[in-house]
C-alpha cells in the first residue's frame, strides 16, 4: 500500500495543480489544463520514464488527431449556433414559454426538455450563451430559484455530451480508446440513463440542490 502511495505521489499532485492553481487564481480553468498537460507529459517522462522521446512523437501525433476531431465538431456547433441565432429561434422560444409562467414546474420541465435536445447537437458553451439570457427572465418571473436553474442547465448540457447524435465527448472516449462510436454510445448508456433518471428526481424534488447550495452559503 505505501509502495504504491509512494509511487503514485507524483500523479496524486496533478489535481492538486489543476484545483488550487485556479482557485488561487494563478491560472484560468482553461489554462490548468495546459498546465496539467505539461506537468502530466513531464511526470511521464522524466519520472515514471513510461514515455521516450521517440516514443512521444506518436504521443503527440494521436492527441493531435483527437483534438482535430473535436474542433470540427465545435467548429460546427459554433455554425449550428450562428444559425439559430439568425433565424431568431431562441426569442420564438421565449414567446412560446411565456404562457407557461404562471405554472413553475410545467415551465421548468419544457425548459429542461428543451436545453437536452439542443444540447445533443450543440457543445456546452454556444448553448449556454445563446440560451441562458434567453431563459433566465422567464425563470426569474416564474419565482424559480436561478441557481437551480444554473445547476440544472449544467448538468442537462453535461448529458448531452455523451449523447448521440454528435456527442463531444463520446467523440473523444472513441478517438482515445480506439473504440468505435456505436461501441462508445452502447458502453456509456447506462450511464446516461442513470444521470437522465436523477435529472428527473431534481425537477420534481428541488430541495436535494436548494437545500445544500443554503447549507453553504
Amino acid at each position: 500500500m505505501w509502495q504504491s502511495l509512494v509511487s503514485g505521489i507524483w500523479a496524486l499532485f496533478l489535481p492538486v495543480i489543476i484545483i488550487g492553481g485556479f482557485r488561487s487564481g494563478l491560472f484560468t480553468p482553461t489554462e490548468a489544463g495546459a498546465v496539467a498537460a505539461f506537468y502530466a507529459l513531464f511526470v511521464a517522462v522524466v519520472s515514471y520514464r513510461e514515455l521516450t522521446f521517440s516514443s512521444l512523437y506518436h504521443v503527440l501525433v494521436n492527441a493531435a488527431k483527437t483534438t482535430s476531431v473535436v474542433m470540427f465538431l465545435v467548429a460546427a456547433a459554433q455554425v449550428s449556433a450562428w444559425l439559430i441565432t439568425i433565424a431568431e429561434l431562441p426569442m420564438m422560444v421565449s414567446d412560446l414559454l411565456q404562457p407557461l409562467v404562471d405554472s413553475p414546474r410545467l415551465l421548468f420541465i419544457v425548459i429542461m426538455i428543451s436545453i437536452m435536445v439542443v444540447g445533443m447537437v450543440m457543445d456546452l458553451t454556444p448553448t449556454v450563451l445563446i440560451l441562458t439570457p434567453v431563459l433566465l427572465p422567464l425563470v426569474k418571473e416564474a419565482n424559480i430559484d436561478p441557481i437551480y436553474f444554473g445547476v440544472m442547465f449544467i448538468i442537462n448540457c453535461s448529458i448531452g455530451l455523451i449523447t448521440p447524435p454528435v456527442g463531444n465527448v463520446l467523440n473523444v472516449i472513441s478517438g482515445v480508446a480506439k473504440l468505435k462510436f456505436d461501441d462508445a454510445v452502447r458502453g456509456v448508456f447506462p450511464y446516461v440513463v442513470v444521470l437522465m433518471s436523477l435529472l428527473v428526481l431534481f425537477i420534481f424534488i428541488p430541495e436535494l440542490i436548494i437545500t445544500p447550495l443554503k447549507w453553504i452559503n
